[in-house]
């Protein structure tokens, strides 16, 4: 499967896992970094342990990027992300690979 521009669409799945300190809540900030990806438009799913989302590389990197930076905007000292790409050049989505499990 293919985006309007032939690029093939790609699961990039990603956890933010934020390092704070005194009252603030990891979670709280997991949750900002969550609304990023909600309001970027692209289909996703939250998982207990990492959010999927489907779309064109570039723009699925940009918004980890983007929720990278929100924990910081949010008062983590630092973030430790972890990545997972699916890629295949005639594309993949995320029903493919779950629907099955429905």
């Amino acid at each position: 499967m293919n985006n309007e521009n032939g690029n093939p669409i790609i699961s990039v799945a990603f956890q933010v896992i934020p390092k704070v300190s005194g009252s603030l809540n990891a979670y709280d900030i997991v949750d900002k970094a969550i609304k990023i990806v909600q309001d970027s438009g692209v289909k996703f799913e939250v998982g207990p342990m990492e959010t999927t989302m489907e779309g064109q590389q570039d723009e699925l990197f940009n918004i980890v990027k983007q929720a990278q930076d929100e924990c910081i905007k949010n008062g983590a000292l630092e973030v430790m992300t972890f990545v997972k790409i699916h890629y295949r050049p005639s594309g993949v989505t995320i029903s493919e690979k779950v629907s099955k499990y429905r």
